[in-house]
């Protein structure tokens, strides 16, 4: 029998750090596609903490909105993958001045994000080296041992171990999974390929994902309008745009907002036409390793990682190169 894992040095680090403090507030702060990975956090926190209300903030609004419950008993959670989001770096140094803790996820432990929090916590991501990693080791992966191990500290839940056990796991579940919307992928992508606009729409951890994939994804990379439309919103007033020619990306998870998700896509079916909908569903997949309990969390990271597949596969049918055309995102520092 394997040893159980433990949660990452440096999460173990930050939590360790909390010993006495009083934490009445957390505050998930960050912009972009590290903004999407708070989305799921919350939901976890939500979902495990009876004594940790949290808010989500964009980090521009949140310097500019000054909440006033952000105190000395607050913790705020801010992300960026290279630390170098002057937004963020601007949201950890006003935090600390209201005498808030912050605990900050980055690649790079020597960036202005890092040197501005008080504690840092690694993660690696193949977006910036182009090396494939273990999903494992994802800034998904680090934020949800955070809350895990906030539900322990704070509520004497969570459930660290399986947490550990289900992410070494993940990386195997999201091989498979590729094997199973590769097919799909290669019917959709010539169709999807010739869009002006790609909906994609979720709801609950999965959120985020939809999120990250309308705006970093289809809109940063590939000049294609988008917007992530939550499942539920979508009957109010979204749902107007649909016709048969209109195309959606929906994501089906696994946690307890599913029927939300699959109200969606009867609508989407009855009003539009299938070769304009792509459904990528968890239940489809084989999640062995991972426990019940996590599947529905870590759901958005099998989505996120296999339509990233299917983002380069439209970029080759569209010719368009992902990173390097990008015209302003890491071209203009003057704005």
């Amino acid at each position: 029998m394997s040893e159980p894992q433990s949660p990452h040095p440096d999460v173990v680090r930050a939590l360790q750090a909390l010993d006495g403090r009083d934490t009445e507030h957390v505050f998930f702060v960050a912009c972009g596609g590290s903004l999407s990975i708070m989305y799921p956090a919350k939901f976890m926190l939500d979902q495990v903490s009876a004594k940790l209300p949290s808010d989500l903030y964009n980090a521009a609004e949140f310097t500019h909105r000054a909440p006033r419950r952000l105190t000395a008993q607050s913790l705020v959670i801010l992300c960026s993958m290279t630390g170098t989001t002057r937004e963020t770096v601007a949201a950890a140094k006003f935090a600390r001045e209201a005498g808030a803790m912050t605990i900050s996820l980055t690649v790079d432990p020597e960036s202005p994000l890092a040197k501005a929090s008080d504690h840092v916590v690694a993660f690696e991501a193949p977006y910036t080296t182009g090396i494939p990693i273990d999903a494992k080791n994802s800034n998904y992966a680090r934020i949800y041992q955070i809350v895990q191990g906030l539900a322990a500290r704070y509520d004497g839940g969570g459930n660290m171990v399986a947490l550990m056990d289900s992410l070494d796991a993940l990386q195997s579940v999201i091989d498979r999974a590729q094997g199973v919307f590769t097919p799909r992928f290669d019917q959709y992508a010539p169709h999807f390929a010739k869009q002006d606009v790609i909906y994609t729409t979720a709801s609950g951890a999965s959120y985020g994902a939809a999120y990250s994939y309308a705006i970093c994804v289809l809109m940063e990379m590939q000049w294609i309008n988008s917007h992530p439309i939550h499942a539920n919103e979508f009957f109010h007033g979204a749902f107007e745009v649909l016709d048969e020619n209109r195309c959606y990306i929906l994501m089906k998870g696994l946690d307890d907002t599913r029927p939300l998700e699959e109200r969606t896509e009867n609508f989407l079916l009855r009003f539009g036409r299938p070769e304009n909908i792509l459904v990528v569903d968890a239940a489809e997949l084989d999640f062995t390793g991972v426990v019940p309990e996590f599947r529905g969390a870590l759901a958005p990271l099998v989505f996120f990682d296999t339509l990233w597949a299917f983002a380069y596969r439209l970029a080759d049918l569209r010719q368009h190169e992902m990173m390097s055309a990008r015209r302003y995102m890491k071209k203009l520092d003057d704005y």
